[in-house]
């Protein structure tokens, strides 16, 4: 909350530390346990609605591999959430 207030943000984050069931449960969580980043998430954008459905959802095994701000925009306005 102190960092939405801080940041001037107006919408919820969602914090999934440290059980990591979210990430796990979206396949956005490294699960290799051979991995040198096994439980570290990928890089994964989620558009949830106000009823909590998943509009948008993208989940980048490279987590090096940014969306550009306007593709994240357009997958907004493309999700109808509201």
């Amino acid at each position: 909350m102190a960092f939405s207030k801080e940041n001037n943000l107006h919408h919820q984050l969602l914090s999934d530390f440290p059980r990591r069931t979210m990430l796990t449960a979206y396949d956005a969580v490294i699960t290799d346990p051979a991995s040198p980043i096994f439980r570290y998430a990928k890089r994964a954008y989620f558009i949830v609605d106000r009823q909590g459905v998943v509009r948008y959802m993208k989940v980048q095994d490279n987590p090096l591999e940014l969306l550009k701000p306007e593709e994240v925009l357009q997958a907004l306005k493309n999700s109808g959430a509201k």
